[in-house]
Order: C-alpha cells, then sequence, then structure tokens
C-alpha cells in the first residue's frame, strides 16, 4: 500500500463530490482497441463492479471516503503461438504452390496471422482499489508495484488539477521540520551496547 497527502493545484472545490466524480469519469476505464496495437487499456472503475465507470454517489461515496479502482487491461499475442501458427501456413503455402514462401510473403503473413489471435485473445485483467478520504485528504493505493501507483497519481494529478506528496516516513519528516540526520538509526536498532544494570549484571553471574 502507498500513502499520499493530497493538496489543490490551485483552489481547493466548492464542491468535493462532483469534483471528484467528474475527475474519475475524465479518466474512465476504456477497453483496448482490437483493431490497434495497443497491449494495455487502464483507467477508473467502480469498486464493486469493474465494468461500470458511472460512479453514482451510493457506489462512490461511503462516508468520508471515496472508494474506487484502477483498471488495468493487457493483450498479448503469445510468441510459441504465433509461431505455431506462422508454420502451420507456411507448410500449407508450400503444399498448395509448389515452393516455400518467399521473406515478402511470410513478414505479410506474420502480421495477418498476430491480428487473427490478437482478437481471439482475452485480456487479462488486473484492478487496485484506491481509497480517497475526503475529510483529511489522504489517499490510499493498494499495489505493490511503483509503476502502477506512479500512473493512478499522474491519473488523478491530470484529473483533479491537485499534487500528490508521499506519505513516507521521511516525506512526513521534512513536512514537520526535523532534520533528516535525526532519522538515523537508534543504538537499540543496531544492537550496540547499552551501559549494563546491576540487576542485569547479577543475573549475568548466576549464568
Amino acid at each position: 500500500m502507498s500513502r499520499f497527502r493530497v493538496e489543490p493545484a490551485k483552489e481547493a472545490p466548492s464542491d468535493v463530490k462532483r469534483w471528484l466524480t467528474r475527475g474519475l469519469k475524465a479518466h474512465a476505464f476504456e477497453p483496448i482497441d482490437r483493431n490497434s496495437e495497443e497491449e494495455r487499456g487502464v483507467g477508473f472503475v467502480e469498486l464493486e463492479n469493474e465494468e461500470s465507470s458511472e460512479f453514482p454517489a451510493g457506489r462512490l461515496y461511503y462516508g468520508e471516503y471515496a472508494l474506487f479502482a484502477f483498471r488495468i487491461d493487457t493483450i498479448k499475442v503469445p510468441a510459441a503461438a504465433l509461431k505455431a501458427e506462422l508454420t502451420k501456413w507456411a507448410s500449407a503455402f508450400e503444399k498448395e504452390n509448389g515452393r516455400p514462401p518467399s521473406r515478402g510473403e511470410k513478414t505479410q503473413s506474420r502480421g495477418e496471422i498476430r491480428t487473427m489471435l490478437r482478437k481471439r485473445a482475452t485480456p487479462r485483467t488486473t484492478t487496485v482499489d484506491v481509497s480517497w478520504n475526503l475529510k483529511t485528504q489522504q489517499v490510499q493505493i493498494w499495489s505493490a508495484s511503483r509503476k502502477v501507483v506512479d500512473e493512478i497519481t499522474v491519473a488523478l494529478e491530470g484529473g483533479l488539477n491537485v499534487n500528490f506528496f508521499g506519505m513516507t516516513p521521511a516525506a512526513m519528516a521534512q513536512a514537520a521540520g526535523i532534520d533528516e540526520s535525526a532519522l538515523g538509526p537508534t543504538a537499540e536498532l543496531i544492537g550496540m551496547d547499552l551501559p549494563a544494570t546491576a540487576s542485569d549484571e547479577v543475573a549475568h553471574g548466576e549464568a
């Protein structure tokens, strides 16, 4: 999980819920165009229904929280499947024409076969939960992937005109005015010997 503090880049919105709903819809999930070369389709969806991006209030807002998800669809043609289909085509071509296909013919056929396999393939879908506390303006993104977290924050920053600030210990200390040198490990943490007490010495002697 990654935690962030959110601040408006300009003026804070007067109607936070309407503002957030509009921003999510502006970056709603769009399926992959099977006729294009796209391999990924991304965008925001409802938490309980990854097929919907309507975001009605009853399915988006829970008390002071807005709960939604970021959907990622990926589609790839397995290299092994493409190779097998191309081999099958080349064998049929040679039997029909009495010669092996030329390089140009193979290239053209590879493209056609890839398009065919792409249209048959089922996209792989993953969703990442996002929790936004509208009172404290803190956001939690439930993903361990830095790339995915960055993609989500960029989409939200662009759609809502806000800035995200990571709530890591170092960032929180900096915001609080704590010097970085004070964040070093303590003696207990690194295992340095501490002055022994009288009771420790007695116990050690008895052992």
